[in-house]
């Protein structure tokens, strides 16, 4: 019986079709172009590709005309071995993403029954029957194409094949992207290839500036094995070293990132925070488990970010307590007992406020930790005349705080916010592991 197992793997890898490596990837839409839609969808697909080896080595935002579609589909297949395009798919006759696949294959539009069938019964289930006749072009596809149904949706995702390469055209809806790429765009690609293993191991690196940083490991990169690939990820003041390991053995790869990641350890292990976790919510999230510490926020500048970091993580209701949005000054005296005096005395944006407002946070939850923000997110000066990007923040651990400024007048608001709330939790890793 095990014999017989071993055979038939080995036949079905036998005829599988050559290892697929690169992808590109089309976004159409002249609602991406415009910046009126972020692209979500590039994002998603490039990660689930990578999961199966397959690299995207090229990614293109492009409108919605003829011309322009099948002159990138050129392109694509140049570079890719597997094409894939969201959006310009619609309910009309002048789907003008449908006329571009079936130009540039040689291929015509014709209705496809199974498909149609589906969009019926997908319009009866939802009851909207009534709408059939005007989605039926949804059913009209290029004759030589696969359908992959649409189970969210009513644009179907079609399949084309060039000299063994493929192409797969999908509606641009976020939640009708992602079904069809992980339960059947994925699972087709992983039968139908012969494909590498891709495993990822981020560390992430605090206290050296990314051009430093690649000073001091210069040596180590470059003795990094031929499958081993290396980038630089700065992320506030922290930089995350991506070591990316491709291969047929999915155990020696992860044992090879393991032992590479060990020789960083002499250089610079007291600047190394994580080896495994990506997202400072996530690192700290495991160390206040380890610890079985308890935490809440005091934010004004921050506007919740903190917060909404913090409870992203699954299972942080066991230390996440709660948090206050301060924003106006009259409500850090009135929930966080900040002293009208200190406000008076020092402006409301100052390091005796913060320290105050960390000090009445954690007297309010009762928790090992507190952490607070005030500041100038901008775009105007604060209501005491203190400078856009001017942020004090407090961090306290059970009886020992301690309060940080920062002067960013470069960032703009949402960027101000973001960069904060993401150096307050890196800070708070680094007092808690000693770093």
């Amino acid at each position: 019986m095990f014999a017989t197992k071993i055979f038939t793997s080995f036949v079905s890898n036998l005829f599988k079709i050559k290892p697929m490596q690169n992808a590109v990837l089309i976004t159409i839409g002249d609602e991406i172009l415009s910046g009126n839609t972020v692209d979500t969808n590039s994002n998603f697909i490039a990660t689930e590709l990578k999961n199966i080896g397959i690299k995207v080595v090229q990614i293109f935002t492009i409108s919605d005309e003829i011309e322009i579609i099948k002159n990138t589909l050129k392109s694509a297949f140049e570079i890719g071995d597997l094409v894939i395009t969201t959006g310009g798919l619609g309910p009309t006759r002048d789907d003008k993403t449908k006329k571009a696949l079936a130009e540039f294959f040689d291929d015509e539009i014709a209705l496809d029954e199974v498909t149609f069938e589906h969009l019926k019964a997908y319009m009866e289930k939802r009851g909207r029957i009534e709408i059939l006749e005007r989605n039926r072009e949804q059913a009209f596809v290029p004759t030589k194409s696969t359908v992959f149904q649409n189970h969210y949706g009513t644009a179907p995702c079609m399949m084309m094949e060039q000299d063994g390469k493929l192409s797969f055209s999908l509606p641009g809806v976020p939640y009708e992207v992602k079904p069809l790429i992980k339960d059947q765009i994925i699972p087709y690609l992983k039968d139908k290839f012969s494909l590498n293993y891709l495993t990822t191991r981020i560390v992430s690196v605090v206290g050296i500036p990314e051009s430093i940083l690649a000073d001091q490991i210069e040596d180590w990169e470059l003795a990094l094995p031929a499958n081993l690939a290396l980038s630089y990820l700065p992320v506030g003041t922290r930089v995350k070293l991506r070591l990316t390991a491709t291969g047929i053995d999915e155990e020696f790869l992860q044992n090879q990132l393991e032992n590479e990641i060990q020789k960083l350890f002499p250089i610079i292990g007291e600047n190394i925070i994580a080896t495994h976790e990506d997202k400072i919510e996530k690192i700290l999230g495991e160390i206040l488990n380890e610890k079985e510490l308890t935490i809440s926020t005091a934010e004004s500048c921050t506007g919740g970010e903190l917060a909404q970091l913090l409870t992203s993580n699954p299972g942080s209701s066991k230390y996440f307590i709660g948090g206050i949005v301060a924003y106006a000054t009259q409500k850090k005296t009135d929930i966080l007992h900040v002293s009208e005096g200190t406000i008076e005395r020092f402006t409301v944006v100052s390091r005796e406020v913060s320290r105050e407002m960390a000090d009445g946070c954690q007297s309010v939850f009762k928790t090992d930790i507190s952490l607070s923000s005030t500041g100038v997110a901008g775009p105007g000066k604060g209501e005491d005349g203190k400078d856009v990007g001017l942020v004090y923040y407090t961090i306290k651990v059970k009886n020992e705080s301690e309060t940080f400024k920062l002067y960013l007048p470069h960032l703009e608001r949402k960027d101000f916010i973001y960069f904060v709330s993401q150096k307050i939790l890196q800070d708070l890793v680094g007092i808690l592991i000693g770093k």
